[in-house]
């Protein structure tokens, strides 16, 4: 005899035992409370990167040698009263260029090539919706790339941050020298920095942002997915990452399918991620905002 179990349903018998379905994994909460992402500006919007009559940063241009020993430059913003209160240590966002720019290009004042970084920073410092931090931008030209880095190796671009550049940094500058108080951001090149420095190095940076970035071949993209999979599928690595791990671009950026499809590999790991999709494409009216958006949220205080 043939019973429903409820009206829609097929007929079944009663003496057919139920498959058993897999145990559902329960998603957990993050080490630190999930923060609210604010709004971006609108893409027209310029006041936020306006020169207002608050309390600025500095930003200096240092030179450090990398392992060949070679003289490299980098810019670092050191925040509002840096030099007032000479026992504050401050945290520190480490933020890259995009392939063909250096150093210079995210503290250039320019509406069509530059990022006003320093001045987005005074003004959401000056709000009380950014933490006063260091921000360090190095030249990546010539060492950042776009092929994922063998396991268990560093490339050029992770050997120069680990071994240079960080250190140069922490004994340098009143920094607090510690995972929690390390985010990674880049655009476009500067993302590959990001996923093949950052992403492996979660022992040294706890944050990392991705503006306009994904990996660009079929092949790349298999080659990251295989060379990250024993990290990605880690239980253990979600609780890394102190704010979600970002990605952002811009509706008609041309990065942003290849975006999509790192972002389809950070979900299928179920790795927590803030995803946003702007207006506009790949150009700095997208990265200015993506910093305004990101800086509000990094560093949060949690236990």
């Amino acid at each position: 005899m043939f019973s429903l179990t409820s009206i829609g349903q097929e007929p079944v018998n009663p003496g057919d035992q139920p498959a058993r379905r897999p145990p559902i994994k329960m998603p957990e909460k993050g080490v630190c409370p999930l923060p609210i992402l604010p709004a971006l500006p609108a893409y027209s919007e310029s006041d936020f990167y306006t020169n207002k009559n608050v309390p600025h940063g500095k930003v200096e241009q240092v030179t450090y040698n990398n392992p060949e020993g070679e003289e490299k430059r980098m810019h670092v913003y050191l925040p509002p009263d840096y030099d007032k209160y000479i026992n504050t240590r401050y945290p520190v966002l480490y933020l890259n260029h995009g392939g063909g720019d250096d150093d210079s290009r995210w503290t250039l004042e320019d509406q069509r090539q530059g990022g006003y970084a320093n001045l987005i920073l005074d003004n959401l410092i000056a709000a009380g919706k950014a933490k006063p931090m260091i921000i360090v931008m190095p030249n990546t030209r010539g060492i950042a790339t776009a092929t994922p880095p063998d396991p268990g190796t560093d490339d050029a671009c992770s050997q120069e941050y680990i071994k240079c550049i960080i250190p140069y940094i922490d004994s340098h500058y009143r920094t607090k020298a510690s995972r929690e108080n390390r985010a990674i951001a880049g655009l476009s090149m500067g993302g590959f920095v990001v996923l093949h420095t950052g992403l492996p190095h979660l022992d040294v940076f706890s944050e990392i942002y991705i503006y306009s970035s994904g990996h660009i071949s079929a092949e790349s993209l298999t080659q990251f997915e295989d060379n990250f999979q024993e990290l990605l599928k880690d239980e253990g690595t979600n609780k890394l990452f102190r704010v979600p791990l970002y990605m952002a671009a811009g509706e008609t950026d041309i990065a942003l399918y290849n975006s999509m499809k790192d972002l389809a590999i950070f979900n299928r790991y179920g790795i927590r991620n803030f995803w946003v999709l702007s207006d506009g494409g790949h150009e700095w009216p997208n990265w200015r905002r993506y910093l305004y958006q990101t800086a509000q949220i990094m560093f949060p205080d949690c236990e």
